[in-house]
């Protein structure tokens, strides 16, 4: 599967069915691109339990701030729609399957 991008506009019908990990992210981000390589793998390893998708915080300020992001890489994971958890910073890749599975 290939992660898909995510705007202001097409945020809300994204996350409002199943469980979906949003990647609040940039371009110049060092770690966001760090990141990157992992979410691709978890993608690949989970695809079924999780939807992973990507946001630029740059090109999406409304999102970025409905939701108050402040660092990023910055992930959260919302199910049918309603946030459920999150995790700021660069992650190893064993947290986050954590994360998607503790609510899986």
């Amino acid at each position: 599967m290939t992660i898909e991008h995510v705007t202001d506009d097409n945020f809300a019908a994204v996350v409002k069915e199943g469980l979906v990990l949003v990647d609040f992210w940039a371009p110049w981000c060092g770690p966001c691109k760090m990141i990157a390589p992992v979410l691709n793998e978890l993608d690949a390893e989970m695809g079924e339990q999780v939807k992973i998708v990507k946001l630029n915080v740059d090109e999406n300020t409304a999102t970025t701030q409905q939701y108050g992001i402040m660092g990023i890489p910055a992930l959260i994971l919302f199910k049918d729609g309603e946030k459920v958890d999150q995790a700021v910073g660069l992650q190893p890749k064993e947290a986050i399957s954590a994360l998607i599975t503790k609510h899986a």
